[in-house]
């Protein structure tokens, strides 16, 4: 009824409308805006409700959002809005739902992190592997960051040799919407090198380019050692060493074109692929130095040039000559130079001119210097190696002399002087940096001797005492023939000057049963102060004193007899040294000598003044081939008395090849005891050499000969037997540099010899530290 009542309206509206003349299109209109007005209202957002936030203030989470109270509602911006709250971090779950003009906002809250812990990580500790995560406790959790902290304690495994390692992160939820985080390890072994292979090396074999990288493949006795261990940081060094090797040799246009690391199927080690392009070889084709220095004459620099037309090219050589011309024209006080060897290549004729350019150097001082790396040793006791200071003209000699003498402190794996300009165009700051390495030794040793037999022994040493550069250490040593315990500590500044001083604390008790029928016991101390005189010249001066006990046996000489009992000696030494050798330990080239007194009689009941002095010369003359020159001389005087039996020289054994420990020198026919004598000389020429193995193997074989002679003793009469002609024995010999210790073995022949002087063909020893 209601219907057909609103029907009857709309009819009667419409024909009045046609009576007065309304138009029908505007009547039409009207009804449409208000059909869109009441549409457009429904889509405003009168009011947004937050719900699940805990520690989020609502307001907050409104603040993130593209839509605002007022807005209307698209879909775009809720897109947007959706985006921006996950990007916040705060949430796991978000949704939007509409309740009329209301928008409602549902959030799940990510939970905040309580604690993270490491389980399964033997080989690398927690202290290590916190500092590279970024989550930490109470920041809030998110499924991305876990992830990317699961792959950095990946990497850090991956640094240290574990390829194979599985981090996966479990969580454990509690009350209050937090977690604990717990990352499972397991580590897996060390993924060692399997195989180095070298492809388009022809000049050079796979053997001897294994033995240039640094890198080495996994053998079961490199159980002490971490080179097989796959680095990529070491690859990346190995193609360096791979340039440098073949820069060295004359290879110019060299090129590593790539290194390739696979691992293997069972990820249990990589093949390391090493792919070279080696060019032609190329000679030295002319070698001139030009100076532009008003005081420096070219002509005298030349002869500090060791390359000569002809040779092969060899980089190594052009940087020995730059050092040296450097090292010549910074001696002559020139503080501002520049040498720079300058290469033409003559690709056609495979030819390499050079030009060694010297001229004049920016004018620079030294505004700071910087010390890094040292974590434990002072900063003073690096400081004052170096020759250069705050102020001071910049030096290139001075900087090579300073990172010498720092490294041969023996307490940095490496040293490094670098230049860093300042924002003042003639001051640089020098930044010293060092890479410590363990000062402190706990040792034990055991080994074999012809000498002394089975020998062993113990010490403890700090070699850089509270990082002060002070050095400590006490040794126990002990074989079939000797005994000796020893503590000593040297302040290498004393009172704040370049000046070492110790101590000495020492007992010993020595067999010579076998070869001269006594024994002897002694116990003392000494003290000592040294300083350096020149670059690489030292002089020392000490004081010792010591008590000693002769014990002869029955059926000893009488001069041995003679010699029984108690005796103390005072003695006041002096010693001066010259050193540059390469390398302390194991020279190859390089001159080294020494001086020593010693004046025994200022107080105790033995005096007698004696003079040593030694002499060698090592020259390389190919690569792993060193020849050896060396002399050495003594003498020992009596002041009032007769020189004591433990007092004099002896010659034999691994100290002369090819006779007898004490088996040179005057001796008692009677009982065969050696008496050794006063005077001696000795003089080797000795040559080590290759075997054609590989390097790493450290076998090297040797040559030499052996002349000397030890003789004049205080004793005389009938049966003594002595003579100063010279001895002379040759042989070859091994040394095996192998990881339990050195390995030397001598076989030696004596060609010239006397009729009681006591021979040995086959001397050897060899001893470990661990």
């Amino acid at each position: 009824m209601v219907t057909s009542k609103l029907r009857l309206s709309f009819v009667c509206l419409a024909m009045l409308s046609l009576l007065v003349g309304w138009p029908h299109s505007s009547f039409a209109q009207s009804v449409n805006l208000a059909g869109s007005e009441k549409t457009a209202q429904s889509n405003i957002i009168n009011e947004i409700i937050v719900e699940g936030s805990q520690r989020v203030d609502t307001d907050t989470v409104i603040s993130y959002m593209r839509l605002k109270v007022g807005d209307r509602y698209e879909r775009d911006k809720l897109d947007e809005s959706l985006k921006s709250l996950f990007s916040t971090g705060y949430f796991r779950d978000v949704k939007f739902r509409r309740d009329g003009s209301i928008l409602i906002v549902e959030v799940k809250e990510n939970p905040v992190i309580n604690r993270i812990a490491f389980e399964g990580n033997k080989r690398i500790k927690d202290d290590v592997l916190e500092p590279e995560l970024k989550l930490k406790p109470r920041l809030v959790y998110t499924l991305n960051k876990v992830q990317a902290d699961a792959e950095r304690i990946i990497e850090v495994y991956r640094r240290s040799g574990r390829f194979s390692v599985k981090v996966e992160p479990k969580l454990i939820e509690l009350d209050q919407n937090r977690v604990d985080i717990v990352f499972e390890i397991t580590e897996g072994e060390l993924t060692k090198v399997h195989r180095i292979l070298f492809v388009g090396n022809k000049r050079f074999s796979d053997s001897q380019l294994r033995s240039v990288v640094s890198t080495k493949e996994s053998r079961w006795y490199r159980f002490l050692t971490s080179d097989d261990i796959y680095d990529p940081d070491r690859v990346s060094y190995d193609q360096d060493l791979l340039r440098q090797y073949y820069l060295g040799n004359g290879y110019v246009d060299f090129q590593v074109i790539s290194s390739v690391a696979e691992l293997t199927p069972s990820r249990d080690g990589f093949i390391i692929t090493f792919t070279v392009e080696e060019g032609e070889r190329y000679d030295v084709g002319s070698v001139n130095v030009v100076s532009n220095l008003p005081n420096i004459d070219p002509n005298l620099l030349q002869k500090e040039v060791k390359i000569e037309a002809g040779d092969h090219y060899s980089i190594d050589r052009v940087d020995e000559t730059v050092d040296d011309l450097t090292d010549t024209i910074g001696k002559s006080g020139i503080a501002f130079y520049d040498v720079v060897p300058k290469v033409n290549r003559r690709s056609d004729e495979k030819l390499v001119d050079i030009v060694f350019d010297i001229g004049d150097g920016q004018r620079v001082y030294v505004d700071q210097i910087n010390i890094s790396g040292n974590v434990r040793t002072l900063d003073s006791v690096i400081r004052r190696e170096m020759q250069l200071a705050e102020g001071d003209a910049f030096n290139r000699a001075k900087i090579r002399e300073s990172e010498r003498r720092i490294r041969r402190l023996g307490f940095f794996e490496t040293v490094k002087v670098d230049r860093v300009p300042t924002q003042t165009p003639d001051r640089i700051r020098l930044e010293v940096k060092v890479v410590e390495k363990s000062t402190g030794e706990l040792s034990f040793g055991a080994g074999l001797s012809s000498d002394s037999g089975v020998l062993g022994n113990a010490s403890i040493r700090e070699r850089n005492l509270l990082g002060k550069g002070q050095d400590l250490a006490l040794s126990f040593g002990i074989s079939l023939q000797d005994t000796q315990i020893d503590l000593s500590f040297t302040e290498p500044y004393f009172l704040d000057r370049p000046l070492s001083a110790g101590f000495d604390i020492f007992a010993s008790e020595q067999d010579r049963e076998s070869e001269s029928a006594y024994s002897e016991r002694a116990a003392g101390f000494g003290l000592r102060v040294g300083y350096e005189l020149a670059p690489r010249w030292r002089q020392t001066w000490g004081y010792s004193f010591k008590d000693s006990d002769i014990s002869a046996s029955a059926g000893a000489s009488r001069f041995i007899l003679a010699q029984d009992g108690l005796s103390s000696t005072s003695k006041l030494t002096h010693k001066i040294t010259y050193d540059n050798t390469d390398n302390f330990f194991d020279p190859s080239e390089g001159l080294r000598l020494s001086w020593n007194t010693g004046v025994a009689g200022l107080g105790g009941s033995v005096a007698y003044v004696n003079n040593e002095a030694k002499v060698s010369q090592f020259f390389p003359l190919a690569e792993q081939t060193v020849l050896q020159l060396s002399a050495r001389a003594g003498a020992v005087f009596g002041l009032d008395q007769d020189v004591r039996l433990v007092d004099r020289y002896f010659l034999g054994g691994t100290n002369f090849r090819g006779f007898a420990f004490s088996g040179v020198g005057a001796r008692d026919t009677a009982t065969d005891d050696g008496l050794g004598g006063n005077y001696y000389y000795q003089s080797t020429a000795e040559l080590t050499f290759p075997l054609g193995l590989s390097k790493e193997v450290g076998i090297r074989g040797r040559t030499f000969i052996d002349v000397g002679s030890v003789f004049d003793t205080d004793d005389q009469g009938a049966g003594i037997q002595d003579s100063s002609d010279p001895r002379v024995s040759i042989g070859v010999g091994l040394t095996w540099a192998s990881i339990l210790g050195p390995l030397r073995l001598d076989f030696g022949y004596a060609v010239l010899k006397e009729d009681f002087d006591q021979e040995q063909v086959f001397s050897f020893s060899f001893g470990t530290r661990f």
